[in-house]
């Protein structure tokens, strides 16, 4: 109608900030519309956050510089068939770069790409890049400095040498994934945390470390975590075999360290289990899912020690109804709480759960065969409740 302002009529300004709530997809869309669209959709507001996803293909000429006018610095390649120095001399400031899964990467290719500083890269995935090894961590560490975040999990061919290479040039390393990386001992955890005495001062700002898998690590590489990374915050052992309950000792003494995995640690038992909980109070999560020599007399220590614990998994742990009461009496403040296969569990435990976890939004019933109706009818009365995962679970 005559006299409404029509969309065409709006500052670019305003433009920009309805095109950031759009998807990565639509506001390409919308910078084909028309002229003043495309100039708007163009503003770096737009774009804040966003990560490219690139296939590495033939050349574009005009695809880095409309990266950096966006002000676009993440970027994940999907497929690689072209040199990576292409990305770090088309995008000069990049922040972020992902190469997850690019099975063809080798040594030589990032020396290649490596060739001179890049300050502003602080993130780093190489994780499935099977060809990696040590060789590409001394580029790595001699001209990513600045490096925050480096993701190695599944590069088999890493060695202790590589973190001893990684503890002498990223000081300002705060998470680093060694998932399956299953050369790495217990003395190339000391390397990590500046214990080893051959010149590398370590890891020490860590926050993040992922050692899943990890076959050859023992409890003195939570030795080494224990007296060198202080400032740890989430450590991931799950499926490391050779930890045992002593390790549970180290870890419980480190005031900093919050979220503990230990899924499928088969040497871990409910006297594991009392360790941690004696000076436990600092843990908010723990997972001891599949630990199948863990059970209520684990859950009547942690009800006692770890009262700060929010996110607790069991799943196929030996618990019954009777140790889900010590634990839902005491840790009130769950949120979630995943006891999928624990197959004693009855309705008297999910009653339990009802009465004492008002706070519980996320619960794992997947394969509890000895549940029914009516035990699932009083957690569904919970107020926080917004996740209930029963699987196949059969009306009874």
């Amino acid at each position: 109608m005559p006299g409404e302002a029509h969309i065409s009529c709006l500052f670019p300004e305003i433009l920009a900030i309805i095109f950031g709530y759009l998807d990565v997809r639509e506001k390409g869309r919308a910078a084909r519309v028309c002229r003043a669209w495309r100039e708007a959709s163009y503003h770096r507001s737009v774009w804040r956050g966003v990560e490219a996803k690139l296939h590495l293909r033939k050349a574009n000429s005009s695809l880095f510089p409309s990266l950096v006018t966006r002000g676009i610095r993440r970027v994940q390649i999907l497929s690689l068939r072209r040199s990576l120095s292409h990305v770090l001399q088309g995008m000069p400031n990049i922040q972020s770069l992902n190469l997850s899964g690019c099975f063809n990467l080798t040594d030589i290719g990032l020396a290649n790409a490596f060739q001179h500083e890049i300050p502003t890269l602080i993130v780093l995935n190489l994780s499935l890049c099977k060809q990696v090894t040590d060789n590409s961590l001394w580029k790595i560490a001699q001209y990513l400095k600045n490096l925050e975040s480096l993701d190695l999990g599944g590069c088999s061919n890493i060695t202790n040498t590589g973190l001893l290479v990684i503890a002498r040039g990223l000081h300002g390393l705060k998470s680093l994934n060694l998932r399956s990386c299953r050369h790495i001992s217990d003395h190339g955890i000391g390397y990590l945390a500046g214990l080893s005495g051959e010149t590398a001062k370590g890891t020490k700002q860590l926050e993040d470390l992922v050692l899943q898998d990890c076959q050859k690590l023992s409890d003195n590489a939570l030795m080494s975590v224990a007296k060198g990374l202080l400032k740890l915050n989430n450590l991931n052992l799950s499926f490391c075999c050779g930890i045992t309950d002593t390790g549970m000792i180290n870890l419980s003494r480190m005031p900093s360290l919050r979220e503990l995995n230990l899924r499928s640690c088969d040497n871990i038992t409910d006297i594991g289990i009392a360790h941690l909980a004696e000076c436990g109070g600092h843990f908010t999560t723990l997972d001891v899912s599949f630990c199948d020599k863990v059970g209520d007399a684990s859950l009547g220590h942690l009800a006692q020690g770890m009262y700060n614990l929010t996110n607790m998994s069991l799943s196929s742990c030996q618990i019954t109804d009777d140790g889900l009461g010590k634990l839902v009496r005491n840790l009130r403040s769950l949120t979630t709480l995943n006891i999928g296969q624990c197959v004693k569990v009855t309705d008297t435990g999910l009653a339990l759960i009802a009465d004492n976890l008002p706070r519980l939004r996320c619960i794992d019933l997947y394969g509890c065969t000895k549940i029914t109706t009516v035990g699932l009818e009083k957690i569904m009365q919970l107020p926080c409740l917004s996740v209930l995962n029963l699987g196949l679970w059969h009306k009874r």
